[in-house]
């Protein structure tokens, strides 16, 4: 008789696990192949979030910082970058044996003063007018930040035909009151007051709502207890709003400072000249290093004087913690 059994055959191996318990173990393995992806997701996403920012970061603000400070080290010409000779610190010495770079610095500083004063003072200003309820505040805010989003080119040249010796409108008004034309390209105090015109018209704006932000985080309770005391407007202003915006007030000073030493595209465009004038009579530092690594071809020369601003920002940047500390001890 034949048996409807099917024996194995000799040497085959015989399934151990029926259908239904592989498809657990499948599904097993699915779940913790889950689990493992969502962990290393949490993990590890965060860091892919922000990576594009560091890897922006390292190609264009950090890999220039140290091949600027290497080739400080070496004479680099324009011509030919890619071969350096080793000079050490000597384009550093250069520099405080240089005039033309000491008359850089004190136009930066003069323009930087006759820019930053009147903008932060005519900025706080703005700012506790529009901190009270006018009528259309709304556009009187978007309209002080309109020179801020101008084009510093357009500013620049509207600004040198207002300035114009023979034409200017600046020198027109002068006129009706009997004052002869001024050549305000051509005189040193009077072209650094022109390019700091430039400089006070684009960010007054700007300053002058970071000012109203921090206004409008000062608690009212201030202001009605010193109104209650008698307080009239000004001394609430005085003795209220100015002390409460101690720190935005530095913090704007050292922001303008920054952009104060490096100034570049205003006097630039004002006299159409690397070297600021005939005489130098308005280049600043940012102009002084063009003039040597695009027109010199000194690039090491040029990237000395990079650091010297890096390391007079540094220094800006410690006195400006140390007055915080200080203002910081005596509340």
């Amino acid at each position: 008789m034949t048996s409807s059994r099917t024996d194995p055959l000799p040497g085959a191996r015989a399934t151990t696990a029926p259908p239904a318990a592989g498809a657990a173990g499948r599904a097993h393995r699915q779940v913790r192949g889950g689990r493992r992806r969502h962990r290393w997701d949490a993990r590890f996403s965060p860091y892919a979030f922000i990576a594009p920012f560091f890897l922006f970061f390292a190609a264009f603000g950090l890999f220039p910082l140290l091949y600027t400070g290497w080739a400080s080290l070496h004479r680099v010409s324009l011509h030919d970058p890619t071969h350096m000779e080793w000079v050490g610190l000597q384009n550093f010495s250069r520099l405080l044996e240089d005039d033309f770079f000491w008359n850089a610095l004190r136009n930066t500083f003069t323009i930087g003063v006759l820019s930053t004063v009147p903008q932060l003072l005519m900025a706080l200003g703005l700012a506790h007018l529009l901190n009270y309820k006018l009528r259309g505040s709304t556009f009187f805010r978007v309209a002080v930040l309109t020179p801020y989003a101008t084009s510093v080119a357009a500013a620049t040249l509207v600004f040198a035909m207002l300035f114009g010796r023979d034409y200017g409108m600046i020198n027109w008004a002068l006129g009706l009151v009997g004052i002869d034309h001024v050549d305000w390209e051509n005189g040193t105090w009077t072209s650094q007051l022109a390019v700091s015109a430039i400089v006070v018209w684009r960010w007054t704006g700007y300053n002058a709502l970071i000012y109203l932000a921090a206004m409008q985080a000062v608690p009212h309770d201030l202001y009605e207890s010193a109104a209650l005391d008698g307080a009239s407007r000004w001394q609430q202003f005085r003795h209220v709003t100015v002390p409460s915006l101690r720190p935005t007030i530095l913090f704007t000073v050292v922001v303008s400072t920054i952009g104060a030493t490096q100034l570049f595209g205003e006097p630039l465009l004002f006299g159409g000249s690397q070297t600021g004038g005939g005489s130098h009579q308005y280049q600043t530092l940012g102009l002084y290093l063009y003039e040597q690594g695009w027109f010199n071809f000194q690039l090491g020369r040029a990237s000395a004087i990079a650091w010297a601003m890096l390391l007079i920002l540094i220094a800006v940047g410690l006195l400006n913690w140390l007055i915080a500390r200080r203002l910081g001890r005596t509340r």
